[in-house]
């Protein structure tokens, strides 16, 4: 219980609150899916979106029956006050324009207890303030600490920068000062996360970036396991990966977004590297830790993408050792240059191409999971399986059940690779 409030389950629920995102337009349909299907099974709960969903289109979710608030990320630090009634002065949200439609009114936050009629929409400019909470993974075991905000990059694709704002970093004693908080609550890895991850630092002067922000915390805390989240390509330095390398506390996992293997697209996309940059990034990686867990983003279909593109992102992802990929449709976002180019490629071509990216990336990690077979690897529990063994995630970011054994949740251990099982690795406590 926090605040008040205690989790119930839906038939009880009071109140929903709805942390959404807004990347592509499925996860937006996935949001009106969940809200319609909330007020069906309970009319009388009161939900609250927020997240970048309803930074981008309040109104849009105002319409929905069931919504009462919606509270962009811009004002999102005042969701307690708004749910408790407490807009005291602490709040610093008294008085707040509240865009509304085609107006703007100025009235205070509203009590809990009576919402108004109409939903309350609070959205606004995205200030410079770092706001900050561990999320927690449904396991619960590998809290999510986000170290920086925002992104001042322009991909052409992307909405995220017209929603999160600028790049911004969590001030490095609070970085250590969270990670020494969940240390002490127990925590055997934590992840490190961000919009833009590497250019942590970088709006906060010279004294700081991202490398020295790892090694601070490697430094000055205990904490079992550092795992990096996702981070740019120009950002994987020699420096970085040789931090990874050496350092026994850091999970050997890279994940590097790409995007697409065709240089004429990722000029298109105003990504900021070539394949061959981001080649001798991969290869150094897998240079200094050959049993490194190596993914990325790869988009099918952007706009002006031709069947010979897609062949040879198909050819550059085959050159390089990844172990997995996150694989995207392209999906048209509004106000992004993308969404605007004439050559916008037929859904059909985009998901057969999607299709091929999936049965080449399939490939590639089961050879990688058969070249665990018989290796030791560190790796912390996570939950139970459906099947009543625990399962656990290995440094290079493979899940591994263990069947008969008795290890509770947040354990870090090692475990021996015994063999492959539909997909998943199967081992034991070693």
């Amino acid at each position: 219980m926090a605040n008040g409030f205690a989790e119930a389950g839906l038939d009880a629920s009071d109140v929903a609150v709805l942390n959404t995102c807004t990347v592509t337009a499925a996860a937006d349909a996935e949001v009106r899916q969940v809200i319609r299907r909330i007020h069906r099974a309970n009319p009388r709960c009161k939900i609250l979106v927020t997240g970048c969903y309803a930074q981008r289109a309040p109104d849009e979710l105002a319409e929905l029956p069931g919504v009462t608030w919606v509270i962009g990320n811009s004002h999102k630090y005042a969701l307690v006050n708004i749910l408790t009634g407490d807009t005291g002065s602490g709040s610093g949200a008294e008085n707040t324009r509240i865009p509304l439609g085609r107006e703007s009114i100025e009235e205070p936050l509203p009590d809990s207890e009576t919402p108004p009629a109409e939903p309350l929409v609070l959205v606004g400019e995205i200030g410079d303030t770092f706001h900050y909470a561990p999320v927690f993974a449904d396991d619960r075991t590998r809290p999510t600490l986000k170290v920086q905000d925002g992104c001042n990059a322009r991909c052409s694709f992307c909405v995220i920068p017209f929603v999160r704002g600028e790049s911004r970093s969590m001030n490095p004693d609070k970085v250590i000062s969270q990670v020494r908080e969940l240390e002490r609550s127990g925590y055997q890895e934590i992840v490190l996360s961000g919009i833009n991850l590497g250019s942590y630092g970088r709006d906060l002067g010279r004294h700081i970036n991202f490398l020295g922000l790892v090694e601070r915390i490697l430094s000055e805390t205990g904490i079992p396991r550092v795992r990096i989240s996702s981070i740019e390509p120009m950002d994987v330095s020699r420096e970085l990966i040789d931090l990874v390398a050496t350092e026994p506390r850091m999970a050997q996992h890279f994940h590097v977004p790409l995007q697409s293997g065709s240089n004429r697209i990722l000029r298109l996309m105003n990504r900021r590297y070539w394949t061959s940059q981001y080649a001798d990034r991969i290869l150094a990686v897998r240079e200094r830790m050959p049993n490194c867990g190596i993914g990325a983003d790869v988009m099918a279909g952007f706009p002006g993408e031709t069947d010979a593109d897609h062949a040879e992102s198909l050819r550059f992802i085959e050159s390089l050792p990844f172990t997995y990929l996150h694989i995207f449709p392209y999906s048209a976002r509004p106000g992004t240059a993308a969404a605007a180019r004439p050559e916008q490629v037929d859904g059909r071509r985009i998901h057969e191409r999607v299709r091929e990216l999936k049965s080449l990336i399939a490939a590639k990690r089961s050879r990688f999971l058969q070249s665990q077979i018989g290796q030791k690897l560190s790796a912390v529990v996570l939950h139970k399986t459906e099947q009543g063994s625990p399962a656990a995630l290995t440094t290079n970011y493979l899940q591994v059940t263990l069947p008969g054994a008795t290890v509770r949740p947040n354990t870090l251990l090692e475990v021996e690779i015994g063999r492959v099982h539909g997909g998943t690795l199967v081992g034991r406590a070693a």
